[in-house]
């Protein structure tokens, strides 16, 4: 029982933070739950769990700002990344953890890089930025770099909006296959739980703040977010 309890609490903990990143970057919140989760559960378990909180936390977004979403990219993004996600689950269940750790982390710094030397994906990289943020949903939870090369030059409020749009129609998908394949058990069920609790407060500290950032240092926070996930895969992979 005593486990169980720390379990929940960290997992409250872990998603108030999650909801504020996503907040303020729009896209921060498995970037955050999956790294600090893996500390106190499996891997699979901090994926699955991520991704279904996610779902709770992107969909009321997207709907909360869907006069701001960019429909017809929204649209290419999510089809092709649900035509990526089945990669990412072979991934998930056959790959060694430790070389898909290695090869996540160099796939991140290498999108930092391009992130910060300001390459743009136009409207014809829209597929490829969806099919790699689709296999990343599956195996590590983490599919919002590709998604946020492709629109971070857009204004701000249809950035994050459209941003949450393509995260929760992925999410149902995602989640629908990890119910299929047996993923949801007790563990994950008491993660979720405890992670949508924590959701109300740092979404509401995370929009406090989101409004405040002048749009000239959105960018800067952006690519700090992709910097310190490229580090945590990174450091995951090689210790």
């Amino acid at each position: 029982m005593t486990d169980l309890l720390l379990v929940a609490g960290v997992a409250a903990a872990v998603f108030v933070l999650a909801a504020m990143a996503q907040a303020i970057t729009g896209f921060g919140s498995a970037l955050v739950a999956v790294p600090l989760l893996t500390l106190v559960v499996h891997p699979i378990a901090a994926v699955v769990a991520a991704t279904a909180v996610s779902l709770v936390l992107t969909s009321g977004a997207a709907w909360r700002e869907r006069s701001y979403v960019d429909l017809a990219s929204a649209r290419t993004l999510t089809l092709t990344g649900v035509l990526g996600m089945p990669l990412g689950l072979v991934l998930l269940a056959l790959a060694d953890e430790s070389r898909l750790q290695a090869w996540i982390a160099g796939s991140m710094l290498v999108m930092v890089l391009l992130v910060a030397a300001g390459v743009r994906i136009g409207a014809r990289g829209l597929p490829v930025a969806g099919l790699l943020s689709g296999a990343l949903l599956t195996s590590t939870g983490m599919n919002g770099p590709p998604l946020v090369m492709a629109l971070m030059d857009r204004e701000r409020r249809g950035y994050r909006a459209t941003l949450q749009g393509v995260f929760a129609v992925q999410d149902v998908v995602a989640v629908a296959a990890f119910l299929v394949l047996g993923y949801v058990d007790r563990e994950v069920a008491l993660l979720i739980a405890s992670g949508v609790v924590g959701l109300p407060a740092g979404w509401r500290l995370g929009d406090a703040v989101f409004h405040r950032i002048p749009a000239a240092r959105l960018r800067p926070v952006i690519v700090g977010g992709l910097v310190l996930t490229a580090a945590s895969v990174l450091l995951a992979a090689v210790t």
